[in-house]
């Protein structure tokens, strides 16, 4: 494909933007995100918390690992602690990298990064005005169970888990 000729931002949002990269003889538009977090909040040695989040996007309600966006100039590990206690009352002594990858390198250069969070101090909720989020305390065991009858649809949760299953 090569290097773009040139690329104009043709969208500016509050969270992302989309530019135009024009080459020699075509054009693609590109969503430009500033990246994001994923949490595994190890609960104890079997628990894991996760959350029920309505996504508008989807219009239904999504169970999965809690997430968020990166502020401007935020580090993603300062990310994972705010979103951990915004999402989940939840905060931990220990958060711990685990894994970065594309969410979807075909139309986005978002990148997630993922957390493990341990040593778990259970707080308040601080949820922003549009977030509908229930805290839900899941064996790991029954989340994987829960991506093979469906019951997980959400792609970034069902990457994450598979991968620490397939790690023990």
């Amino acid at each position: 494909m090569g290097i773009a000729v040139l690329e104009k931002k043709i969208l500016q949002t509050p969270r992302f933007s989309v530019v135009e990269r024009v080459f020699k003889s075509r054009s693609r538009c590109v969503i430009r995100h500033p990246g994001a977090v994923t949490i595994v909040p190890w609960v104890d040695s079997k628990r894991i918390c996760m959350i029920r989040n309505y996504r508008d996007a989807v219009g239904r309600e999504l169970i999965e690992l809690p997430a968020g966006t990166r502020e401007p100039g935020e580090s993603a590990l300062e990310t994972a602690k705010r979103e951990l206690a915004e999402e989940t009352g939840y905060h931990c002594k220990r958060l711990e990298p685990l894994l970065e990858f594309f969410v979807s390198p075909g139309i986005m250069d978002e990148t997630m990064s993922v957390f493990v969070a341990s040593e778990l101090t259970a707080g308040s909720q601080e949820l922003m005005d549009d977030e509908e989020i229930e805290p839900l305390i899941v064996e790991f065991e029954e989340a994987i169970q829960w991506i093979r009858n469906g019951k997980i649809c959400d792609g970034k949760t069902i990457a994450i888990l598979l991968y620490l299953g397939s790690m023990s």
